[in-house]
């Protein structure tokens, strides 16, 4: 489960042989989501509050290309 990206309290990750649709995993202190990278939707969310979530997907919009990359290269499919 490799980190990728570490920023302002998120840790961003993908898993590796996970399932599609290319997502990430979202971690702040015990909350965790996930979220679609194509179309930044939460997939699911534990203890995140929208305010959270919002920050999530901007740090996840901002680095989409790279982490999109990233996810090929784990997986075959999106």
């Amino acid at each position: 489960m490799p980190t990728v990206i570490r920023e302002d309290g998120y840790t961003i990750r993908i898993y590796l042989n996970d399932h599609i649709p290319a997502h990430v995993h979202v971690l702040k202190a015990e909350k965790e989501a996930r979220i679609t990278l194509v179309d930044l939707k939460v997939m699911d969310s534990i203890e995140f509050t929208s305010k959270e979530l919002k920050r999530a997907i901007e740090i996840i919009e901002e680095h989409q290309d790279e982490l999109l990359k990233i996810w090929d290269t784990y997986h075959e499919e999106r």
